[in-house]
C-alpha cells in the first residue's frame, strides 16, 4: 500500500543540475565548458547574429533594389469542389456563412474572401446554386456549366 512516507519518484525522474565553475572536482571547473580565452569566453561575449568576422555580411552584400509584390498579394480561403460534395447535396445553396457553418472554412480563413477550386474526383452533385463568393478557378467554371449550376 502506498502512503505518504514511501512515496518517491520514478528513477532517473531527477536529475541533478549541471553546476558549472564550481572547482575541479564538478568536472566542470577551469573554463567551465568555454574552451581556451577569446571572446566567446568572456562574459557577455559572442557576435551578433550575422556577423561574419569583420567581412561585410552578406545580408548587406546583396542588392535591396526591386519590386515586391507582397504588400498587393490577395490571400483567398480556398476550398475544394470534393470538400463540398462531402457536405452539400444537390440543389443545395452554397455561401460563405454556409462554407463556415458546416466547418470547410475555419480559423482565420473565415476573414478572408472564397474560392472554388476544382477537383477531378467531384462526381455525385449536379447541380449547385454559388452565391458571394469571391472567385472560382476556370475547371471550375466548366464544371459549372457543364452541370448547370448557377452563380448569383
Amino acid at each position: 500500500m502506498i502512503t505518504l512516507n514511501n512515496l518517491s519518484s520514478p528513477k532517473g525522474s531527477n536529475k541533478k543540475t549541471k553546476r558549472i565553475g564550481r572547482g575541479q572536482g564538478s568536472g566542470w571547473g577551469t573554463q567551465a565548458g568555454k574552451g581556451h580565452k577569446g571572446q566567446k569566453a568572456r562574459s557577455g561575449g559572442g557576435v551578433r547574429t550575422g556577423f561574419e568576422g569583420g567581412s561585410m555580411p552578406l545580408y548587406m552584400r546583396l542588392p535591396k533594389r526591386g519590386f515586391s509584390n507582397a504588400r498587393f498579394k490577395n490571400n483567398f480561403a480556398a476550398v475544394n469542389l470534393s470538400a463540398i460534395e462531402a457536405k452539400f447535396s444537390s440543389g443545395d445553396t452554397v455561401t460563405k456563412e454556409s462554407l463556415i457553418d458546416k466547418k470547410i472554412i475555419n480559423g482565420a480563413d473565415r476573414s478572408l474572401p472564397v474560392k472554388i477550386l476544382f477537383d477531378d474526383s467531384v462526381k455525385d452533385i449536379e447541380k449547385l446554386t454559388f452565391s458571394g463568393i469571391d472567385k472560382f478557378s476556370k475547371n471550375t467554371l466548366n464544371w459549372i456549366e457543364k452541370t448547370n449550376s448557377v452563380i448569383k
